[in-house]
């Protein structure tokens, strides 16, 4: 079974990766019913479609209003191939097959190092380079030469290959140019000077998986001892390959070897030969093949291959750094925040056992009430967090949506009434039934009401309004919450739904609102925030009642069984 990701490099979900095999038909477009949901205006409900026709991935156009785009060109049906970029709309995808001829074979177990009978002679090195001092003399470098570094950059700079399938894509042109007919990328282990085999590839018909390609080790430890890269050939003329484990014995004819030299150290070695059958290599019968000028291409495409994984390895380090700053940051903000809420359960226990000792029933309510706040606080909190830390699918069911945010009113009631807000609900008239995760909806009003009458509290005659409606015109859902609160500057609306930002101090936990855009986005709507200081604000939650029907309530609920 093969199996492949489609990443968002570009557009609204960038960073959103979705994975497919083609054992399964993937659907991309704005729908909640889409295996792969975008959140771009520009995308149709059900945009396209790829499939697996047995041999290869298959997209296909599904009559889409803005067209799809394959390498920046408008097609209707095309078989993707590994790293080609998808356009949809303004998201642009890059598809990267996980499971295909690069990781078919094990490029370590190709390889198998041969001991010589001693190190290497300089009799047999025909040419040597200083790689510090190489550097690409245009006049002197074929045509195919450059034609090969520009392929080469061209590879470095795609960034949706892993640094296994860049390095073989790399292999296998230089192969193809050279004229060589095997080749191996081999790097040194962290520690010692152990070499491993990244990637392998050869040229031509009748390779068995079974076979290994024989590597001098003399060759390879000379240009890791010396940083020069060689090309040797003529191996009959040195005395060193009458020996039964030598080059000419395994049928190597010429060999070139090239340091993979990065900015600092050195990562390894690009090592190509040619393969001629032992009775015309010992009687001298050999045509050379790779010359001088090969010699210099090769330089320079090892040269650019070493930068390449010293910025990858630089690039995951970055990467790293930056998921080991965010996982502090998280565990300091929740932290900081489960220790008030702890503070107030232990408060609330003291009032308990201070009841209890004294035989005071007040005192018992009272702790009692401020546990069960902060059971609820905690409760909230653990919600949120599961809420934000996964991709989900709505679990789509026919509802009422005025029914939904009527229990959000009752919940919410009693910390208004606590706070000394008035808090109304407005049911709107004719709100249809619609297929929504009336769990989902549930909680991402709440956390927006409750945002609301903290926003008031303390405020002189407080009041928050929780409205229903809906747009028949656009097919819209809507749900708007309205408080007479201090208002959002609008150079603050956008920092609002940012993780872990929260101007409510240590009662907020920066979750909520980008929980409630979260879940909104899941439906295909969006949160909308209006006024500004010494206005009050105005929250609209909005999503299309259309793009849901009764195939997709159906094929989302756990019961299998499509809502009336």
């Amino acid at each position: 079974m093969y199996r492949a990701t489609l990443l968002v490099v570009n557009g609204a979900n960038r960073g959103s990766r979705f994975e497919m095999t083609s054992a399964q038909d993937v659907v991309i477009g704005r729908s909640v019913g889409c295996n792969v949901r975008l959140d771009d205006s520009e995308v149709s409900r059900h945009h396209a479609r790829i499939c697996h026709d047995g041999q290869s991935f298959l997209l296909k156009d599904l009559n889409s209003a803005n067209g799809s785009r394959v390498n920046g060109i408008a097609v209707a049906e095309r078989v993707l191939v590994n790293g080609d970029s998808l356009q949809f709309g303004a998201s642009v995808m890059a598809f990267q097959i996980t499971e295909s001829h690069y990781s078919a074979v094990n490029s370590a177990d190709q390889i198998r190092f041969i001991e010589d009978s001693r190190s290497l002679d300089e009799a047999a090195i025909q040419q040597s380079l200083d790689v510090d001092l190489a550097t690409p003399v245009h006049s002197e470098v074929p045509k195919t030469g450059l034609e090969l570094l520009y392929y080469v950059a061209e590879e470095l700079v795609t960034p949706v290959h892993s640094l296994e399938v860049l390095l073989q894509k790399i292999l296998e042109l230089t192969l193809q140019t050279v004229g060589a007919d095997r080749g191996c990328v081999l790097l040194k282990e962290p520690v010692g000077a152990d070499l491993t085999a990244i990637a392998f590839a050869h040229r031509g018909q009748g390779w068995e998986r079974s076979q290994q390609m024989p590597v001098s080790r003399s060759i390879t430890d000379y240009v890791l001892r010396n940083g020069t890269a060689v090309r040797t050939s003529d191996a009959s003329l040195d005395e060193r390959f009458s020996a039964a484990k030598s080059i000419v014995s395994e049928g190597i004819c010429e060999a070139i070897c090239a340091p993979m030299r990065g900015r600092s150290d050195l990562l390894g070695v690009f090592y190509l030969d040619t393969t001629t059958p032992i009775d015309q290599a010992m009687s001298g019968a050999i045509q050379e093949r790779l010359t001088d000028e090969h010699l210099r291409t090769i330089v320079t495409v090892a040269r650019q291959a070493a930068l390449a994984i010293e910025s990858r390895q630089f690039q995951d380090a970055m990467v790293k750094a930056e998921r080991f700053a965010a996982m502090g940051q998280t565990i300091t903000v929740l932290s900081h925040h489960v220790k008030n809420i702890l503070q107030g359960v232990r408060g609330g226990s003291h009032l308990i056992r201070m009841g209890l000792d004294q035989g005071k029933d007040d005192f018992i309510r009272q702790g009692w009430g401020i546990v069960e706040r902060n059971q609820t606080r905690i409760y909230d909190l653990v919600m949120d967090m599961l809420s934000f830390s996964k991709e989900r699918v709505p679990e789509l069911r026919m509802a009422d949506l005025n029914k939904v945010v009527g229990e959000v009113a009752e919940l919410a009631a009693a910390r208004a009434s606590e706070c000394g807000v008035s808090l109304e609900f407005r049911p709107g008239d004719s709100v249809p039934l619609a297929g929504f995760d009336a769990e989902g909806i549930h909680r991402a009003i709440l956390n927006i009401v409750s945002n609301a009458i903290d926003a008031v509290d303390g405020v002189e005659r407080g009041a928050v309004v929780i409205q229903t409606g809906y747009d028949r015109t656009a097919d819209t859902m809507l749900v708007a919450v309205s408080d007479n609160g201090p208002g959002i500057p609008e150079d603050q609306r956008t920092s609002i739904f940012n993780v872990f930002e929260s101007s409510k101090g240590s009662r907020g936990t920066g979750i909520g609102l980008p929980v409630s855009r979260k879940i909104l986005r899941e439906h295909g709507g969006r949160v909308r925030v209006e006024g500004g200081p010494g206005q009050g604000t105005r929250f609209v939650l909005c999503w299309p009642r259309g793009n849901v029907t009764v195939s997709d309530v159906g094929l989302f609920t756990q019961s299998g069984e499509i809502a009336t």
